[in-house]
């Protein structure tokens, strides 16, 4: 359990904490804050700070403003960075609006609705281990990102191939600082990419986590003169960032998706809920793959999938099952990349899931040799569907489905839509350097 408020008080004081930081996410998965002083702690501990909601992106409007924060004690942590002169410490809070109802365009209330149905289904956890990759770019004599790379390293690297491993290894440090449990760290796949794995946890600690592992790895990578970025596909010609979701649904203290005795080891609700995944993966692609720049990354030949499908041993399909057995059992959405708002991400798979849990959905067989190298009619003949090849048909098809449009809610669904139908808009009426290296000589 977490602290409370007198343990909260007592670690502040211990800890020379000077400023609050009052944290949340907006539609698009940017946290943003309101930092107070402590003489306005016991204001912010009574759920009685309010701020301005019309100007964060996919709030509400002007006339309708004021919304409430009310901070989460479980989620209080010092950052351990923050000067000596006098720390900064965190919650992360829950919106409300002014007469104490939940604010439905709060991206983590919204998990939490998602989870309720779950629980209404007899899961008591949710629990989520994921893999968020990212570059580190070196920045230039302004300050600012540049498109040079620190090392030369590959898969597993180390130095002095890999030069991140400084910067990764202080990014350890101050994550188990502040209580995460980290289970690897190394050099991924392309030069300047690497990956930390963090514990599982249940879905709302563990989107939670997402955050914070975000804010530490940039934070961290600016102390080393490096620019840490999560965008999906930085590069043209190298792997992109992926952050690969596994899932398993828990009652008490049992793993719901083993069955020792079933094919492969897994259970009927395994195979249900992978036979949900499938049946909406086209339509959840746009909340987990949110951005025009994500389906750069979704092509054959850098280890992405793009092809729906499940096996329990090859890497190219979407869902792949882990060997791991026992409490380990889980299902892997390898399509997720790190630019997905993580409290959306698990609303819309969760709900795809309990869907296939809760129509007996049957799974289609698994795909166990490499679809890269199938061409389209053999695709076509085991059941294999394409991924959205762009934003503006992940959008079409998101509308389409009612369990990923429910699974957000009406307020996040519609500003959802708004603001990324406004950046494909954006991106389509661009003209980019490819196209004048192609066509003003040519034409």
């Amino acid at each position: 359990m977490g602290l409370t408020k007198e343990e909260i008080k007592q670690r502040i004081k211990e800890e020379n904490v000077k400023f609050i930081r009052l944290q949340f996410t907006d539609l698009l998965g940017t946290i943003k804050n309101v930092e107070i002083p402590l003489g306005q702690l016991d204001k912010a501990l009574d759920n009685q700070m309010v701020f301005d909601g019309s100007s964060i992106e996919g709030f509400v409007r002007i006339e309708e403003s004021d919304m409430k924060l009310y901070p989460d004690l479980d989620t209080f942590v010092v950052f351990p960075w923050t000067s000596e002169k006098g720390k900064v410490a965190r919650f992360i809070c829950d919106i409300y609006n002014t007469d104490g109802t939940p604010f439905e365009g709060c991206p983590r209330y919204n998990l939490k609705r998602n989870l309720k149905r779950a629980e209404d289904l007899g899961f008591t956890a949710f629990n989520i281990g994921t893999e968020p990759e990212f570059f580190l770019f070196k920045l230039d004599e302004k300050g600012e990102p540049s498109l040079e790379l620190n090392d030369k390293g590959g898969y597993f690297d180390l130095a002095p191939t890999d030069l991140g491993e400084n910067c990764r290894r202080d990014i350890v440090l101050e994550l188990e600082e502040m209580g995460f449990e980290i289970e690897a760290s190394h050099h991924e796949v392309a030069p300047g990419q690497h990956e930390i794995d963090f514990k599982y946890s249940d879905a709302v600690k563990h989107a939670d986590d997402i955050q914070t592992f975000k804010l530490v790895v940039k934070t961290i990578a600016r102390k080393h003169g490096l620019h840490a970025t999560f965008m999906p596909k930085p590069l043209f010609g190298v792997n992109g960032s992926g952050m690969h979701c596994n899932m398993s649904l828990f009652k008490g203290k049992t793993n719901t998706f083993l069955d020792e005795n079933g094919s492969l080891e897994l259970s009927e609700t395994a195979y249900q809920f992978i036979a949900g995944i499938i049946k909406h993966a086209l339509s959840f692609t746009a909340v987990t793959n949110p951005t025009v720049n994500s389906y750069k990354r979704l092509v054959p030949g850098y280890e992405a999938p793009c092809y729906v499908a499940w096996s329990g041993s090859n890497r190219s399909p979407l869902i792949r099952v882990p060997a791991s057995r026992g409490l380990s059992t889980r299902v892997e959405v390898r399509s997720v990349d790190p630019a997905a708002n993580p409290y959306l991400a698990l609303s819309v798979l969760l709900a795809s899931g309990l869907d296939g849990i809760e129509n007996k959905l049957e799974a289609p067989k698994a795909v166990d040799r490499n679809i890269y190298v199938m061409d389209k009619e053999e695709r076509e003949a085991n059941g294999v569907r394409d991924l959205p090849a762009t934003l503006a048909d992940a959008l079409d098809e998101l509308r389409k489905d009612e369990t990923v449009v429910e699974a957000l809610g009406e307020h996040l669904f519609e500003h959802f839509i708004e603001s990324k139908e406004i950046e494909w808009d954006m991106f389509r009426t661009q003209v980019h350097p490819w196209e004048r290296e192609q066509y003003i000589q040519t034409y």
